[in-house]
């Protein structure tokens, strides 16, 4: 009886020519009811159409405008695929970055791309970099920026010279020999790389990256070293550097990886004390027989001792064996831990303080005819060992410093395969250091009786991050970059830059307090030449600014193979030498075998790729605090005195669902190629690139980002709820040409304007997430907007309008005017992140011409106009009544009732008014609001109330510029079904210059 009593209702109102009142969900019942009693719902003057013969069912439908649209609810498996690849041919993605660096624009943006390795194929890192990039660049082009964007590759170094040469090792080949192999396997990763990146839908001229092999860019390396070196930032010296015997091959500090779990023989040895210090020789007599305890996790380093350490302000303390009458110095802070290393008590016999060792000499344990003095150094701690510290300098950075203070001998033992050569002495000659060399010392330590103790340490230990094998510390003649020279200026610039998330800016700072010196060269074939020459005679370099230069123009022309298939008189051709005083003839002269660090190739990136002087972003894995920004940082000071960048983004590293690392051995390695294309495995189907993207952006960039099934699939439901209002949206605007049709907003309804104004804010909220970067919360901002302001709030209050309002009618224009602008708006939010749905989607939105994509029609085209004063407190007022109306008839249809809101005369009651004028009204845009059948707005409350009326009443607080006004309203309803609306309280706030209300109870919005 009830549907039957609201169709006859409707006709009522449909001879009157207006609309029914009930709301989306009466409307729909009405429309599927079968019963012949109701046969005439909506068949009158209020609806859009008239009811052909047939089915009550098929009648009902004609009789409203029902959405409609080929805009496919859902996409999935090889369809979606086809899609995704169609819109990128059909929208133009692979010309978009040429096409907006040809328009005039007054800004740029240049994103500066970090170069990947090529050495493999694209992994889920790579897509967490790449989209996170694009999604940046292409909500800057959308805003109209010119968007500078290189993408390039990092293509020495010997991961590839390794992959490329694979079980043939260099044996038997040149150099240009190994570079041609390393050259086709980095091309050929590259080549991978590339197109896996155009699958993501990245913006970038394709067929113009820049690569570290190509001559040009080589050129411009060289002319940063050029410049480096005349102002003595670079130079050749002989000392300590990592050595990996792994790649025979001098390391950086940023080609290390740390092993936690290493494992190494530490032990403690004496050196006994031959001539005791001056200071403290009178004083104690009588303590003859004591040996100096030190302790070392490198026993393999003690034939190569120079020297054994102390802090000057420290105390030192002679400890007698309870075991034994053995004589010990050690640190006296330290005795209570080696009594209980030893197992016995150890009996103080003297203490002094460390200045007072001075000028006392050791005996060294295993060559008793060296003598090995006690040194002050202040890198001597006391929290392991004995306080006493055994110094060889040619294998320690701080036992080197100990030597250029004192004039110690820097003498080298070890080769370039990590083995003992025949300075350390027969025993010991050939033997690898790390493993039976290490056995042997200690066995001499325990042949003359010098060994104390021995312990298994687990410590952190430095390896090759390349072979994964622990390296050594071994001087040799190298290349260095005096870092030391430019901390403080790379600091000074740092400051300048900001960094996202702050909290790296400490690491970034910590790694360059870290630095001692940077070692940039390199005994490998595969990368570029230092431009050096060396005398046959003398192995003195020639090096300077004339050779370097022309070294640099013939690179540019033909490459740096060159440096190996030119005779050295075109590398240094007379003309050239001559410009050097006193260098000789051509023929004394050799060209330099090394090669510069991969880290100085990309660090001088910024001087081959950049047009301005910085690039506004940098954007890398935390794995780059040390690395790549860290080398920019280091060659850009040195020569522009700033940095390459004006902001940082690091983010983190993609993990599996669990937070592991991904390990092929563990399984847990996600493939971006299987997470588009769909995999083997049933629980991995094909997602297509926005899911892909739809995950990135959502991720948490600043920390660990997870991926795996569970991850993805809700980013696929996420993106399947968008598309189904993506849909309504569209189904919504068939016919409607928003060119001709739209209503200017002053004209339009009031809710329609209030969602307009809704849709500037959140246009400037999305804007805002962008430019910081912060994707995640674009789409947390886009999913409130959706769920709250569109599905739950208007969505379900403009059906009737919508449905069954003239098709050309002031009402349902303005509201098709408000869906136009929003499906716009909510397009173009999601366009840098979703590329191929925004894309899709414009090509079925109305307003545009033929073959118009939307990335060439620019960002959100929100107005000024639609902030209007008075329009929000009106709506939000209204919207506080219709929460708790709704929230006290649960279950119930609001369109079963008679609605009366009696409010005092005041402010509160004009802002009621405006939306419905007279004093009752079944479709007015109060009611609409209301949803309710019926809505009347008095001043006082009705003195004969039913008694089943549903009362509320409450207060409502507006403050305008700080002024405090009251509104009380009573409520109360008509007979029957009835109700008075809200018992709430809102606030009116002025607010930066706009009015913005708070809604404390909380509203359905």
């Amino acid at each position: 009886m009830l549907l039957c009593r609201v169709s006859a209702v409707s006709q009522t109102l449909a001879r009157w020519g207006r609309r029914p009142p009930w709301g989306g969900g009466l409307l729909r019942r009405a429309v599927s009811f079968t019963s012949s009693r109701c046969h005439g719902v909506g068949s009158g003057e209020g609806g859009a159409r008239h009811a052909d013969s047939g089915s009550a069912q098929g009648g009902y439908r004609d009789t409203v405008l029902l959405p409609h649209t080929e805009f496919p609810m859902k996409l999935s498996g090889q369809k979606l695929l086809d899609r995704e690849v169609e819109i990128q041919q059909k929208c133009g993605f692979a010309e978009l970055y040429s096409w907006q660096r040809e328009r005039k624009s007054k800004k740029e943006f240049c994103l500066h791309d970090g170069p990947p390795y090529a050495n493999g194929d694209p992994h889920v890192g790579h897509a967490l970099n790449k989209i996170l990039k694009d999604i940046r660049n292409r909500f800057e082009m959308l805003r109209g920026r010119q968007v500078h964007y290189i993408p390039g590759w990092d293509c020495h170094g010997l991961p590839i010279e390794l992959k490329a040469l694979g079980e043939v090792g260099t044996s038997g080949l040149s150099p240009l020999q190994i570079r041609q192999k390393a050259r086709e396997f980095a091309e050929g990763a590259i080549a991978r790389q590339k197109a896996a990146f155009q699958r993501w839908g990245v913006m970038a001229d394709w067929d113009q990256c820049y690569y570290t092999y190509d001559g040009a860019y080589e050129a411009a390396q060289l002319k940063v070293f050029q410049e480096m070196f005349s102002k003595g930032i670079i130079y050749q010296d002989y000392k300590p550097v990592f050595w990996s015997p792994s790649s025979r091959t001098a390391l950086a500090e940023a080609e290390l990886e740390y092993n936690t779990e290493h494992v190494s023989r530490a032990i403690y040895a004496t050196f006994p004390l031959v001539k005791p210090p001056p200071k403290i020789a009178a004083e104690k007599a009588g303590l003859e027989g004591v040996s100096v305890l030190v302790w070392t996790t490198q026993p393999w380093t003690i034939p190569a001792n120079q020297a054994v350490c102390y802090m000057p302000n420290a105390q030192y303390s002679v400890v007698k064996r309870a075991d034994n009458t053995q004589l010990l110095l050690v640190a006296t802070e330290r005795t209570a831990s080696m009594a209980a290393l030893l197992g016995t008590q150890l009996e103080s016999v003297g203490t002094f303080t460390g200045s007072q060792l001075e000028g006392g000499i050791c005996k060294h344990p295993t060559l008793p005819d060296k003598d090995v003095p006690l040194l002050p150094a202040n890198h001597v701690t006391m929290d392991k060992g004995t306080g006493l510290v055994h110094t060889a300098p040619a294998h320690g950075m701080e036992d080197y410093s100990v030597a250029s203070h004192f004039k110690l001998s820097v003498e080298c033992m070890v080769d370039e395969d990590g083995k003992f050569t025949e300075l350390a002495g027969p025993e010991l000659q050939s033997l690898s250091v790390m493993a039976e060399g290490t056995d042997k010392v200690i066995s001499m330590l325990k042949e003359c009786g010098a060994l104390v103790k021995e312990e298994q340490c687990v410590h952190s230990y430095p390896y090759d991050w390349r072979t994964k094998q622990p390296v050594v510390i071994r001087p040799s003649k190298q290349w260095f970059i005096n870092t030391a020279s430019l901390k403080d200026k790379a600091k000074e610039a740092l400051q300048k830059v900001r960094v996202l998330p702050e909290s790296a800016r400490g690491s970034l700072l910590a790694m360059l307090d870290r630095r001692t010196y940077w070692c940039i060269s390199r005994q490998r074939s595969w990368g570029v030449p230092i431009p050096v020459f060396y005398h046959r005679e003398t192995g003195e370099p020639l090096i300077n600014k004339h050779t370097v230069s022309h070294i640099a123009n013939l690179f540019k022309e033909k490459g740096s193979d060159c440096w190996w298939e030119l005779p050295i008189e075109t590398l240094l051709p007379p003309d050239v030498l001559k410009k050097v005083s006193g260098s000789g003839p051509v023929a004394d002269y050799v060209r330099g075998e090394d090669v510069l660090d991969i880290w100085f190739d990309s660090g001088a990136s910024w001087a081959a790729v950049l047009q301005d002087p910085r690039a506004d972003a940098y954007v890398e894995g935390k794995d780059q605090i040390g690395g790549w920004f860290q080398s920019s940082l280091f060659t850009s000071v040195a020569v522009r005195n700033k940095a390459p960048y004006k902001s940082l983004v690091v983010h983190g590293f993609a993990v599996s669902e669990n937070g592991d690392k991904m390990s092929k051995s563990l399984g847990n390695v996600v493939d971006p190629d299987v997470v588009i294309n769909g995999g083997q495995d049933p629980i991995m189907p094909a997602y297509g690139a926005d899911v892909l993207r739809w995950w990135v952006a959502e991720s948490n960039i600043f920390s660990e980002v997870q991926i795996g099934p569970t991850v993805l699939n809700l980013a696929r439901d996420n993106i399947g709820k968008l598309r189904s209002i993506l849909k309504f949206l569209l189904g919504n605007l068939q016919g409607f040409d928003p060119r001709v049709q739209a209503v200017d907003p002053k004209q339009m309804h009031y809710i329609d304007q209030y969602m307009l104004h809704l849709l500037r804010e959140f246009s400037i909220k999305v804007t805002d997430a962008y430019s910081e970067f912060d994707a995640g919360r674009v789409i947390r901002t886009l999913q409130a907007f959706l769920t709250r302001d569109l599905s739950s709030f208007y969505f379900s209050i403009i059906k009737d309008r919508l449905y069954c309002e003239p098709e050309d009618s002031l009402g349902r224009r303005s509201c098709q005017t408000a869906l136009e602008e929003i499906l716009d708006g909510v397009t173009r939010a999601i366009a840098p992140i979703l590329p191929h749905l925004a894309e899709e989607v414009y090509l079925h939105a109305p307003g545009h011409d033929q073959g118009e994509t939307l990335f060439k029609s620019g960002w959100i085209k929100s107005s000024s106009v639609w902030r209007r004063p008075g329009l929000e407190e009106a709506v939000e007022g209204a919207c506080a009544i219709r929460d708790l109306f709704l929230s006290s008839i649960p279950g119930k249809h609001a369109a079963q009732y008679d609605l009366t809101i009696a409010i005092e005369p005041g402010l509160l009651f004009e802002l009621m008014e405006s939306l419905q004028e007279e004093p009752t009204s079944t479709s007015s845009q109060l009611a609409e609001l209301m949803m309710a059948a019926r809505v009347s707005l008095v001043s006082e409350l009705p003195c004969d109330l039913p008694p089943d009326t549903l009362l509320n009443h409450g207060t409502f607080l507006i403050n305008l510029e700080g002024e405090g006004h009251q509104e009380h309203a009573s409520k109360t309803c008509f007979p029957g079904n009835s109700f008075y609306g809200c018992h709430h309280i809102y606030n009116i706030l002025w607010f930066n210059a706009s009015l913005q209300l708070l809604v404390p109870y909380g509203a359905s919005r």
